[in-house]
């Protein structure tokens, strides 16, 4: 094609990056309360899958915000369960009224703006096996959705909730840029979660075993 007429196409601008993205949002919703039907409202195109990633990011941090586990759990899962069905991604309007504590964003941002852009300087299209197939991503979806029901519980257990969350944080990143190997690493990760759980359950098994056996000693 000549370069002339090359000119006369339509340019298509390529995806924001994550990062951008998250401060724009920060930047237009500031530190007050806002619903997550504001979130969508502001993040549109590629909505749902943003606020997978953004509900996902106090989990990997060491911030204190307490009684988000069950409603940001909830959203992620219901999310995810409407992507496992190939139906179009929806919140209901409960969930959408559903309040962002004041200064969300500066305190969440303040911590994950880092570990955002390094992923992002890693994340790329690739391995399109794993990333594009519209019943490959269902798949996907179903892992974020088993994930997300973890995070409903408000376990008391040391990294209960990194496991799950950082699951979720591959998996929708990838997804989000079409990078199969964010997605396999989401699995690596998924699967060191259950070997986690599955330990701690064989470590409370013994335990229990030792106290009656001492107090029926």
């Amino acid at each position: 094609m000549k370069p002339r007429l090359l000119r006369l196409l339509p340019q298509v601008a390529p995806p924001r990056k994550l990062s951008e993205e998250l401060a724009d949002l920060r930047i237009r919703l500031g530190s007050r309360p806002v619903t997550l039907r504001e979130v969508i409202y502001v993040l549109r195109g590629r909505a749902y899958t943003l606020l997978i990633i953004l509900l996902t990011l106090p989990f990997i941090t060491p911030i204190p915000l307490p009684g988000v586990s069950t409603p940001f759990g909830l959203a992620i899962a219901f999310i995810a369960l409407r992507l496992t069905l190939g139906q179009r991604p929806w919140l209901p309007m409960k969930l959408q009224r559903k309040q962002l504590p004041a200064g969300f964003f500066d305190k969440v941002f303040a911590v994950a703006a880092r570990v955002i852009r390094l992923l992002e300087s890693f994340l790329r299209p690739r391995l399109a096996m794993v990333s594009a197939s519209g019943a490959v991503l269902r798949l996907h979806a179903f892992f974020i959705l088993i994930s997300a029901l973890v995070l409903l519980l408000p376990l008391p257990i040391p990294f209960s909730n990194s496991f799950p969350a950082w699951t979720i944080l591959l998996l929708g990143a990838g997804m989000l840029e079409r990078d199969g190997l964010f997605i396999l690493l989401g699995y690596v990760v998924f699967v060191l979660g259950v070997a986690y759980f599955i330990l701690l359950g064989e470590a409370a098994e013994k335990m229990m075993q030792a106290l009656m056996h001492w107090f029926s000693g």
